[in-house]
C-alpha cells in the first residue's frame, strides 16, 4: 500500500469525522422530526386551543373543530364538533385554522415516510424534500395561528367567555396549553427544516473545497510527470536507434595495380551489414558503449528528468 501524503491523510481524517458528525446530526434530526410529529397530532386533535377561566359564565373549552361548553343548571359539559362535518364548527375561522393546522400535520407524517427514501435515493435528495416540507408545515401552522383568533366572536365562544369576547380578544377566557404548543411548533418546524438543508448540502460535498483542489493538483501532478518521462524516454530511445555512419576504408592496391573483386564485395557486405544494425545501448548500465555525442545527450536528459518540476500544465 502506498504511503499517503500528509494532505490526503489529513483530508481522509476529517473526511471520517466529517461523516460521523453528519450522520449523527442526521439520526439527531430524524428523531426530532418524530416528536415534532406526535406534537402536531395531539395538537391538531386536542380541544384545549382555550378555556375557561375563574372568572367565566360557564366552564368549558375549545380546540380547532371540537368544543365543549357547560350547562348553565346541571353544569355538565356537552360537546360538539367533528373534523368531517363542518357543520359542526362554530366558525369559519376555526374552519380555515383546521385546515391549515390539518395540512402541517400530515406534511409532517409526509416527512417521517420519506424516511425510507434514504435507502433508494440520494441522501441530500430527500434531506432537501423533507426541509421543503417542514418549511411548508411551519407556514401552514403560522397562517392556522393567525386565522385562529378571528373566530372568538362566534355566539359559542361569546357564551363561555362572556360578551366582551372579540377577534382576537378573548374577554375572561385564556389561553390553553395546545395553542401555545402550536406556536413552538412553528419554530420547531423552522429550526428543523434549516437543519434539514444544512444536512442536504453536506452531503452534496462531503469533502471540503481545499482538499477536493488538493487531491486534483497531486493527481494531475503525477501524470504530467509520468507524461514527461515517457516523451523522454521516447527522445532517448529515438537517439539510440539512429543509424551510425561507417567509413569503408578502401582496398589496398594490388601489385599488378588492378582491384581483387571479390576481396571488395566482402568488404562491402560486411560495411553494410554494420551500417544497417542500429547500436544498441543500454541505458541503466553507464552506457559503456556509443559514441560521446550519445553519452553527452543521455547525461542532459537524464538530469532533466532529474530536475522535472513536480506539476507542470502540458503533458
Amino acid at each position: 500500500m502506498a504511503k499517503m501524503l500528509p494532505a490526503q491523510e489529513a483530508a481522509k481524517i476529517y473526511h471520517t469525522n466529517y461523516v460521523r458528525n453528519a450522520r449523527a446530526m442526521g439520526i439527531l434530526w430524524a428523531l426530532f422530526t418524530l416528536c415534532f410529529a406526535v406534537i402536531m397530532m395531539v395538537t391538531f386533535i386536542q380541544p384545549y386551543w382555550i378555556g375557561d377561566s375563574i372568572d367565566t359564565p360557564q366552564a368549558g373549552y375549545f380546540g380547532l373543530y371540537s368544543y365543549c361548553i357547560g350547562n348553565a343548571l346541571t353544569g355538565e359539559l356537552i360537546c360538539k364538533g367533528s373534523p368531517l362535518d363542518f357543520g359542526t364548527i362554530p366558525s369559519s375561522a376555526f374552519k380555515s385554522a383546521m385546515f391549515f393546522v390539518g395540512i402541517s400535520t400530515f406534511l409532517i407524517i409526509g416527512c417521517i415516510l420519506c424516511f425510507s427514501m434514504f435507502f433508494f435515493c440520494n441522501a441530500a435528495t430527500v434531506y432537501k424534500v423533507c426541509a421543503w416540507m417542514q418549511l411548508a408545515a411551519a407556514t401552514g401552522l403560522a397562517i392556522g395561528c393567525m386565522l385562529y383568533p378571528d373566530g372568538w366572536d362566534s355566539p359559542e365562544v361569546k357564551r363561555m367567555c362572556g360578551e366582551k369576547t372579540d377577534k382576537y380578544t378573548l374577554g375572561v377566557c385564556t389561553v390553553r396549553w395546545a395553542y401555545i404548543l402550536c406556536i413552538i411548533g412553528i419554530l420547531d418546524a423552522l429550526i428543523l427544516s434549516f437543519l434539514a438543508f444544512v444536512l442536504g448540502n453536506r452531503q452534496d460535498n462531503l469533502l471540503p473545497s481545499d482538499f477536493q483542489i488538493d487531491n486534483k493538483v497531486s493527481q494531475k501532478a503525477e501524470i504530467n510527470k509520468t507524461c514527461i518521462q515517457k516523451h523522454a524516454e521516447i527522445l532517448v530511445l529515438y537517439i539510440n536507434c539512429q543509424p551510425q555512419n561507417f567509413t569503408i576504408p578502401p582496398s589496398p592496391p594490388l601489385p599488378n595495380g588492378s582491384s581483387d573483386m571479390e576481396t571488395l564485395e566482402k568488404q562491402t557486405t560486411v560495411s553494410t551489414q554494420m551500417a544497417s544494425q542500429p547500436e544498441i545501448i543500454d541505458f541503466d548500465s553507464g552506457y559503456e558503449q556509443g559514441s560521446l555525442y550519445e553519452q553527452e545527450s543521455r547525461t542532459i536528459i537524464n538530469n532533466q528528468l532529474q530536475d522535472l518540476p513536480a506539476f507542470s500544465d502540458n503533458c
